[in-house]
């Protein structure tokens, strides 16, 4: 529906799979994950007007940030930032509990090449944060395409799904290049994704904008509650 299917399938891979290399659950989960937001993607498509130019370039640039995003992890680390993608958070949830019509309906207040622009530096910037750290592409991504461009939920759903399909494929391809995929448990995992998919599209389209915008606050808190069971340890220990 809004992204966000991360905080349940990577940290369930980690417990289920102990004796799994880290770039392996990571690449498992993005296979079959691409799945199943594949599925809600074509779902989407079919009963929601998409913006076809704007979310392809967004696609687009979002695929090539996605691998700079990777090579990135192996020069800085990521966990250094998570403090700052904390902040971020909440700021994204004080926000949109703050503006009560926040994405219940689409606003046009950009047009031409400007809708574009902001469109592709969506692309640009969360395709090298999904390379680089990963959980809630899809939630900010929803975001992004509400506040910067004026979309409603559904319709920035149905967009961010596209994306996040470009940046699963740029993360597989480096994956399996190197062998950190686990097929034996991706695949049936990725068959279970589809149907998930499928059903939280046809979900968010039938109950509308408004009940989207409930779901999508509370993937954002629970985001804030991973984020802040790692950071906030580590700075009361300082």
């Amino acid at each position: 529906m809004v992204g966000g299917g991360g905080l349940i399938q990577l940290p369930a891979l980690l417990i289920l799979l102990p004796g799994a290399s880290i770039p392996s659950v990571m690449g498992t989960n993005k296979l079959s994950s691409v799945f199943g937001t594949s599925a809600a993607a074509v779902t989407y498509a079919r009963k929601v007007k998409v913006e076809r130019g704007l979310t392809g370039l967004a696609a687009g640039l979002a695929f090539v940030f996605s691998m700079l995003g990777a090579r990135a992890v192996t020069l800085v680390n990521p966990n250094a930032f998570k403090p700052v993608i904390f902040v971020m958070l909440i700021a994204m949830a004080v926000f949109t509990f703050a503006h009560k019509e926040f994405g219940t309906m689409s606003h046009d207040r950009f047009a031409g090449p400007i809708r574009l622009i902001r469109g592709g530096w969506i692309g640009a910037v969360v395709g090298f944060y999904d390379g680089f750290v990963g959980p809630g592409t899809g939630s900010i991504l929803i975001f992004l395409f509400i506040g910067a461009i004026g979309m409603d939920f559904l319709s920035a759903s149905a967009s961010a799904k596209i994306v996040n399909v470009a940046t699963n494929l740029a993360a597989i391809i480096f994956f399996a290049a190197t062998g950190h995929i686990l097929y034996r448990f991706a695949v049936p995992m990725a068959a279970c994704n589809i149907v998930g998919g499928i059903a939280g599209a046809n979900l968010a389209i039938q109950r509308g904008n408004r009940f989207v915008r409930g779901f999508f606050i509370v993937i954002i808190l629970a985001m804030i509650v991973r984020y802040g069971w790692e950071i906030l340890p580590a700075v009361l220990h300082q």
